[in-house]
């Protein structure tokens, strides 16, 4: 057992004495926050090598070195499951993409409707959530936050072998329980606004599309992106 307390990403390989270097930001949250010295043990990991034990040795103003000691764990990856949501304000969002990685999924894709109250997202920021919920949630891997892009469009290009459940407001009332069997697997949540009636009847057309009832109240748009991906693990991911 590890008796590092401090994970961080890196984007650079892990193996027995590779030598790390840390960003000027990493140099200072370990020596100039958390007032870590030569020696002391953290955690690393890049999303593909697994986690590692490492030993800062070296920290200066500019930056920091550390080096790998032992893996402690292997790569891990989570469920092959997609989380498809229309962006919503910006605090709400961010917290829609923090909560999925942290429940497990392998992929974010944020989609345009027709009634997204949200033209535009901040791609970098997003991404940089995801990889800060990894690393206090102990994943080994960070999902990619895909580029925004109108539900037509993701519609269109749909993988004929994922299953995508797609979280149907008319359907409130109707029992919380998904079909199909484990495989690939997305969950669509829309809008504050709902879909369309256009978006709705596409989806109700399309191959290997189930609406997904969540209970008797009608929820929020992040509240249903947790209760979705939870229903989704306890029944066909690796919560079981």
């Amino acid at each position: 057992m590890s008796d590092a307390k401090i994970r961080l990403f890196v984007d650079h390989p892990l193996s027995p004495g590779q030598a790390v270097p840390l960003s000027r930001d990493q140099a200072h949250y370990l020596v100039g926050v958390m007032r870590l010295a030569p020696g002391a043990p953290v955690l690393l990991f890049n999303g593909r090598d697994g986690e590692w034990r490492a030993t800062l040795a070296a920290a200066g103003k500019r930056g920091a070195i550390v080096t790998c000691d032992t893996q402690t764990r292997p790569l891990q990856m989570p469920p092959d499951l997609w989380l498809l949501f229309a962006p919503i304000k910006k605090a709400r969002t961010d917290f829609i993409v923090e909560k999925a990685v942290e429940l497990g999924v392998r992929r974010i894709l944020p989609v345009q409707t027709r009634h997204t109250n949200s033209e535009r997202i901040r791609l970098d920021r997003l991404q940089a959530h995801a990889l800060e919920a990894a690393e206090q949630c102990g994943a080994t891997f960070v999902p990619e936050v895909a580029d925004l892009q109108p539900l037509d469009r993701a519609l269109a290009d749909w993988p004929a072998d994922r299953r995508l459940y797609w979280c149907d407001e008319t359907a409130l009332g109707q029992s919380a329980t998904l079909a199909g069997s484990p495989g690939p697997a997305a969950i669509l949540i829309g809008p504050e606004g709902g879909f369309s009636a256009d978006e709705a009847k596409r989806l109700r057309a399309l191959a290997g599309a189930t609406p997904l009832s969540l209970g008797p109240r009608i929820l929020r748009a992040d509240t249903a992106a947790v209760a979705a991906i939870t229903l989704w693990q306890a029944t066909h991911g690796d919560w079981k």
